[in-house]
């Protein structure tokens, strides 16, 4: 029986967890932590029974205590009940579903508690990877990777020995607007880019999507899960989302993983790696395809990938900056009170005016990121 918490699970990763915990019946949700969707929590509350249950909204946890006041879960609050969710005693794999850098502390405490991290949640390595990974080291705790083109860049290595990566090839979709100009950039709406041609995702990473912001933060993560340079890491625009990356090996050779767009996929491989299990869904089927078609990132009019490479080659905080400044953009964006495009640009002024630290403590990542929201706040509209 494997023993999980989850730190999202209302969202997207976290109700696939549930779903695979449900379909597989091995698996015991030993905690649950959301941000205010008490109603859907109770729901998992109610089928999973977990021993802890956390609200990050101090208000919205009283009132849950109240609803599931007939059950014996323990509802706490706040980063200190991250945290607990994130160390509980009883759990063997801690699964960081939430989006942002809310995931970053709860990911440390889970490393020294000695969990196995199933991390799901870019944002922590993109602004703390330098914290995370020697902290992983030093714990002996495995990061296995669930976005689904790390996690098929992970299996790709399965094997690997002593063989070393020539380069990686990280796929992408290229968004809803691949091919647009930027003048009809200007002209997209929030219902306009929250339509993803492949994946069902949460609202931010599908914003983040559309902007090629979030194959930056992926060239990021990748960069810190796979020990590689920038130069290793090549962006390729694959529309149809059939190959979910790439390792090429020193000797030319490249191995790829294929699949259908499920994201429940990645999911299992990390809660059972190093094994397979069954798992139900659709097949890939090569032949109802026809053809598959790659293309160069078009960086011009998406300077989104662009911004990633330069904040990532430039260290520091910068990647902080660059995650801060997008994920408040996007909800500027998402409440309607800034442009698509603004989103980029108010990623590169950020990247231009906040403070330059080359070797940022935890408490200067996050000194950061306020810094980075109280600059938007300031930012001509």
């Amino acid at each position: 029986m494997k023993k999980i918490a989850i730190l999202g699970s209302t969202g997207s990763i976290g109700t696939q967890t549930l779903a695979i915990a449900r379909e597989q019946k091995d698996i015991e949700v030993t905690a649950l932590a959301a941000g205010s969707n008490i109603a859907a929590l109770e729901r998992q509350i109610r089928e999973f029974a977990p021993k802890l249950a956390c609200v990050y909204d101090e208000e919205k946890a009283k009132e849950l205590r109240v609803n599931i006041a007939d059950l014996s879960t323990e509802v706490v609050s706040g980063m200190e009940g991250l945290l607990a969710v994130a160390s509980h005693p009883d759990s063997e794999i801690f699964v960081s579903a939430v989006v942002g850098m809310l995931g970053v502390r709860p990911t440390i405490a889970a490393i020294r508690s000695g969990k196995k991290i199933a991390l799901a949640n870019k944002e922590t390595l993109v602004t703390a990877g330098h914290l995370i990974m020697p902290l992983a080291k030093e714990h002996g705790v495995p990061i296995l990777p669930v976005d689904s083109e790390h996690s098929a860049i992970f299996q790709c290595l399965q094997g690997r020995e002593e063989n070393r990566i020539s380069k990686i090839l990280l796929t992408a979709s290229g968004g809803p607007f691949r091919g647009k100009t930027r003048a009809e950039l200007g002209q997209i709406q929030v219902e306009d880019a929250l339509k993803h041609p492949n994946w069902s995702m949460g609202k931010k990473i599908t914003i983040d999507s559309s902007t090629l912001v979030n194959k930056g933060l992926e060239v990021m993560e990748a960069k810190w899960l796979f020990d590689v340079s920038l130069e290793q890491i090549q962006v390729v625009v694959h529309p149809q989302s059939v190959i979910h990356s790439a390792v090429e090996y020193e000797d030319g050779a490249v191995i790829a993983q294929l699949g259908t767009p499920d994201m429940r996929l990645p999911i299992q491989y990390a809660l059972y790696y190093p094994k397979r299990r069954p798992l139900s869904g659709k097949r890939l089927d090569l032949c109802s395809f026809g053809s598959l078609t790659f293309e160069q990132p078009d960086t011009e009019t998406f300077p989104g990938l662009k911004l990633a490479y330069d904040a990532m080659a430039r260290g520091g905080n910068v990647p902080t900056i660059y995650n801060a400044a997008n994920e408040k953009a996007v909800a500027l964006f998402l409440d309607k009170k800034i442009s698509y495009l603004a989103i980029t640009e108010i990623i590169e002024s950020c990247m231009e005016q906040i403070a330059y630290k080359k070797h940022p403590s935890l408490e200067e990542i996050l000194e950061t990121e306020a810094l980075v929201y109280e600059a938007i706040e300031r930012y001509d509209r």
